[in-house]
């Protein structure tokens, strides 16, 4: 059942493109994309529908699971979530984000989004499809800024930011366009299909431990590659040149192998580290700091 209701939602994107003019907001000077001049590494999840999904703090607030959807004309947030951060709308649906922080240290400036409680996404949700709480989109005209790098044997995407500022989307109306109030019902029907069904969310508390350090794979095994002054790892001891053998029981090979063994452990969290270190045995507690 789970491949048909994402090929329909997937399908139903296009929906949201409709004849219309793009909503006229306040013009504005122009400004860098991004507060950051150079790449930035931002970390990410495969949701259990294998979206990337990645973590945003909202005008301060958060932080928000959003996934990455080309598909999507822009950044769709919900109603309630709009609410939450105090967004100020023009009347039309959409706003602009006094900050948009996606974590890794990426600040996008003068963010717009589109405030529409979209069908998949209460769909997805209703029924746990992904695994995880969804609360938007992050659509074209933020993606297009920037040069996205995906390696899904990496626990991080590599954002670039390009000299390039996508025009506003055309065709999404202020409520939603002549014949979308149909395709809100969706979001409500699959709702109510899944409780006849049974089917209930499950979201799994994920943490969002912070090790601290930057870690790279080489031929023999997992290494410290550099360490974040204060941060848990150097708390712990962790020095750049050391060899990860070992976290709790588990023996470490790659990257896979570590974010296994800590990826569900929320901040506070203790873990007994083996660390090789010129051809010594260091033996350190790691305490997960807190992360976005």
């Amino acid at each position: 059942m789970k491949p048909l209701l994402l090929s329909l939602l997937v399908a139903m994107w296009a929906n949201l493109a409709l004849a219309a003019d793009p909503p006229k907001l306040p013009a504005k000077e122009p400004t860098p994309v991004a507060k950051a001049a150079e790449k930035v590494e931002v970390p990410y999840r495969l949701t259990d529908t294998k979206h990337v999904m990645v973590r945003v703090k909202l005008n301060g607030k958060g932080p928000f699971n959003f996934i990455l959807d080309t598909g999507a004309p822009a950044v769709f947030i919900p109603k309630t979530i709009a609410k939450k951060i105090g967004l100020e709308l023009d009347g039309k649906g959409w706003g602009e984000f006094k900050t948009f922080q996606i974590e890794g240290g990426l600040t996008v400036d003068k963010a717009t989004t589109r405030v529409e409680d979209l069908f998949q996404l209460e769909g997805m949700n209703g029924m746990g499809l992904a695994g995880v709480e969804l609360h938007g989109v992050i659509g074209y005209n933020v993606l297009a800024r920037f040069r996205i790098t995906y390696d899904f044997t990496k626990d991080k995407l590599a954002w670039t930011p390009l000299d390039f500022d996508p025009p506003l989307p055309k065709g999404i109306e202020g409520k939603g366009g002549e014949g979308q109030g149909s395709l809100e019902m969706m979001g409500t029907v699959m709702k109510v299909f899944a409780g006849l069904l049974g089917v209930k969310p499950n979201f799994e508390v994920r943490g969002g431990g912070l090790v601290g350090a930057e870690l790279e794979e080489k031929k023999d095994g997992l290494y410290v590659k550099s360490v974040l002054k204060a941060g848990p790892a150097d708390e712990a001891g962790f020095k750049a040149g050391d060899k990860i053998d070992t976290v709790k029981t588990t023996s470490i090979d790659d990257m896979g192998d570590f974010n296994r063994a800590i990826g569900k452990s929320a901040a506070g969290t203790d873990f007994k580290v083996i660390l090789l270190r010129g051809g010594e045995m260091k033996t350190v507690t790691l305490t997960l700091g807190k992360g976005l």
